[in-house]
């Protein structure tokens, strides 16, 4: 059987473990009605209970355009209490907001007026799409819980220009990873439409979302999750429709309100094709060579989406391309453990949160963190060379109170390897009020001659066992030829969080052996055990609104329990009432090397024990002004030498179509091996002629590797879901002597994709 034969027997064998047939919904009317956040009698009562929507239907669909004039506005259900969460707590917001809510059969629609008593004062400068930028200025925010579980969300957020973010929350957000094992799926881009215009009473906007954008339980009356959000960035203002307590956001979607008597919802056929057509240059020039190789790579191929059932959605791919895909921020490490960079392909982002078992950031100040998927370790070599894809299959979803997330991908071979096939099957099962239980089953094999494979199982819990304690767990056993034995992870944790105090205590074991190849271990043979204290007084004096004093200790020992490292860390972080910040750190670490570690080139750190400290000073403005800047001051002891590192940056946004940052690093690294200097520049500029059509540059110059990198990105939605990208690339090494010629690699590759929707 061949490479392409074989994946589409796996994509076939997928999509027939869920039966693709579909409940007809009844066509059946009802009353509508909101009830408003008005306290009634029993303070056990919750949130769904007090903070109720009724849906209206829509006889005629509202008009996208960002003003509220449709005739269908004036009978829907109206939201007009919000409640500050900041910067006065419990406290009816300052401005004004109202929210209107309708629906079709294929549509989810939202209008919002947010009046300003000085619409001058809006804050809005931002329109490239999912910019980290769009949370610090005015915008309006809605969550919609569609299991109605009080676990997992749909997020989508818009501003006064229009500009959209969208993201899939899980597990409430909570001990959130970076990567792939992310509860805050950013990278996820559903179809949904939105427009705003900036009025002389505050800003309007409109939303629809397609009901197949979302997915949800297939039952006749829909009843659905769903809070509200709106920042009032001049006055450091957030307000919810039902409230959330400090310690948490929108993410909190067990406090979210209700909505209810959605009826007759259809997803149509639910079929999405997406064909593309990847053509470009490549030249390519070795070092001391004066010409180049130049090739034309091209490619054609498709991706599909199927929603099984409205709670399943199958994904297939075949040749799978990733030329639109962003380049990654380039980091300077100094430790001897690896750096974790994000997923931002699109086949593995929606719904990745289900794929999701390990520790997330529990370790991510002490190298300890573990996640049993990785998904960079599939269709990348370990320098970030693309591997190609012939194709792959994915099915996600729930079904009642069971999560099913199920992944099949076959590579070609590449860099003297073959190709390999990597299953992952994942299943959890909602119990009690907020908990789940889990496992997962990971399988990397090579195709052909070389029977060569690793396989990964793990089961977990995680326990939500009040409002505030939250328990959580795995264990998880690798299988690979030649490490048997001592092949084990386990995983445990306990916090607990409320408005004044956030504690916490993690527990982990990663046994010498233990290696899931498709996951992302940073240290093996090791027994982390970390405490958190964090108190997080408001004091309301000297213009302080909020003070965050933590104390973290972690010790490390090896598996036979003897020490191998130890730290104390101490820290102050500051939020003042303009929204700046202050960081004060003081860490006190000790660390034990059995075997020696290159630090830079050539420069070995040897074995021995080493106690030192590393220390920073940090201060932000705040980065909703036009003008923002960050600067940091790092000196320390390390391994028996000295440290001493800075950081800076400075934004500006000169209008609401451009924007740009540059960003500084340097550590001035001494030690008794030798000395060095690694230096860090990057450089952003975004162009936005419309929520649609934007351009993004990124410049960066590590010294430490002697390399210049440019990347530019050219996107045009030309209809929503459908895209062409202009690419342009370019790799070049410095720092050679001026008789060589120094290496390059160039690419500009113009992508195009078409959605078809049924």
């Amino acid at each position: 059987m061949t490479d392409t034969s074989r994946i589409f027997a796996g994509m076939a064998a997928l999509s027939l473990l869920v039966c693709p047939a579909r409940l007809a919904i009844a066509q059946t009317d009802h009353d509508h009605h909101v009830t408003e956040p008005a306290p009634k009698a029993g303070a056990t009562q919750s949130s769904r209970e007090r903070y109720v929507i009724e849906a209206r239907r829509a006889d005629t669909p509202p008009n996208i355009d960002g003003i509220l004039d449709d005739l269908a506005w004036e009978s829907a259900p109206l939201v007009n209490q919000f409640v500050q969460q900041e910067p006065k707590i419990g406290e009816p917001s300052t401005e004004r907001t109202e929210v209107r809510l309708l629906y079709d059969s294929g549509h989810i629609y939202i209008g919002v007026h947010a009046f300003d008593s000085e619409p001058t004062g809006v804050v809005a400068t931002e329109q490239r799409r999912d910019a980290d930028r769009l949370l610090d200025e005015d915008n309006f925010q809605v969550i919609l819980d569609t299991f109605n579980d009080s676990r997992n969300g749909y997020m989508f957020v818009t501003t006064p220009l229009g500009a959209k973010l969208e993201q899939q929350i899980s597990e409430e957000g909570e001990n959130s990873g970076r990567g792939t094992n992310s509860n805050i799926n950013r990278n996820w881009d559903g179809i949904w439409e939105t427009a705003a215009r900036i009025t002389e009473d505050g800003w309007t906007a409109e939303i629809s979302i397609p009901t197949s954008t979302l997915r949800f339980s297939n039952s006749e009356t829909q009843s659905w999750g769903i809070n509200f959000m709106r920042s009032v960035t001049r006055k450091h203002e957030i307000a919810y429709w039902a409230p959330i307590p400090k310690p948490y956001t929108l993410m909190r979607v067990s406090g979210a309100g209700a909505l209810g008597g959605l009826q007759r919802l259809s997803q149509g056929l639910d079929l999405k094709l997406k064909p593309f057509v990847v053509s470009g240059l490549r030249s390519q020039r070795s070092a001391g060579s004066r010409s180049a190789l130049r090739s034309h790579p091209y490619n054609i191929g498709f991706d599909a989406k199927y929603g099984v059932t409205s709670g399943l959605n199958l994904d297939l791919s075949y040749n799978t391309d990733f030329a639109q895909v962003e380049a990654d921020e380039q980091q300077v490490n100094l430790t001897r453990f690896s750096l974790l960079f994000p997923e931002k392909r699109d086949f593995f982002l929606e719904n990745a949160g289900m794929f999701n078992m390990g520790t997330g950031t529990a370790f991510s100040s002490t190298p300890a963190e573990t996640d049993l998927l990785f998904t960079r370790r599939i269709g990348l070599s370990e320098t970030g060379q693309p591997i190609p894809i012939v194709g792959g299959a994915r099915l996600t979803g729930k079904v009642g109170q069971n999560s099913l997330a199920m992944m099949d991908i076959q590579t070609d071979p590449a860099f003297g390897k073959p190709g390999e096939n990597f299953f992952v099957s994942r299943f959890s099962r909602d119990v009690l009020n907020r908990s789940r239980v889990g496992a997962i089953f990971i399988n990397k094999e090579a195709v052909g001659g070389n029977a060569r494979f690793n396989r990964t199982m793990g089961l977990d819990a995680n326990l939500a066992l009040s409002k505030n304690l939250q328990v959580a767990s795995f264990v998880a056993k690798t299988a690979t030829p030649g490490l048997e034995g001592r092949d084990m992870a386990v995983y445990g944790r306990i916090a607990y969080r409320t408005p004044a105090w956030n504690l916490w205590y993690n527990y982990l074991n990663v046994q010498d052996n233990f290696n899931p190849e498709v996951g992302f271990v940073q240290r093996r043979g090791v027994k982390v055990n970390k405490a958190y204290f964090s108190p997080t007084p408001r004091p309301g004096k000297m213009h302080i609104r909020l003070m965050e004093p933590m104390l973290v200790v972690s010790y490390i020992t090896d598996q036979s329990d003897r020490m191998i490292g130890r730290t104390i860390h101490t820290m102050v972080g500051t939020t003042l009432d303009d929204g700046s910040f202050i960081n004060v750190i003081y860490q006190k670490n000790l660390d034990v090397l059995d075997t020696p570690f290159e630090i830079h080139r050539d420069i070995f750190i040897p074995t021995g024990t080493y106690s030192f400290y590393n220390a920073s000073l940090t201060y932000n403005t705040s980065p909703s002004k036009r003008f923002y800047e960050r600067f940091s001051w790092l000196p320390q002891n390390f391994y028996g030498g000295t440290s001493m590192g800075y950081t800076a940056a400075f934004g500006m946004r000169a209008t609401d179509a451009l924007a740009a940052e540059i960003q500084y690093q340097r550590n001035d690294v001494k030690v008794t091996q030798g000395s060095f200097v690694a230096d860090l520049a990057i450089f952003r500029l975004d162009y936005s002629v419309s929520p649609r059509m934007t351009f993004r540059s990124l410049t960066q110059y590590n010294s430490s590797t002697h390399d210049m990198s440019n990347s530019i990105r050219y996107n045009f939605i030309y209809r929503p879901g459908s895209d062409l990208y202009v690419v342009y690339t370019d790799l070049r090494q410095t720092g050679l002597p001026l008789s060589a010629l120094a290496p390059s690699d160039r690419q500009l590759a113009v992508k195009f994709t078409y959605l078809l929707a049924r």
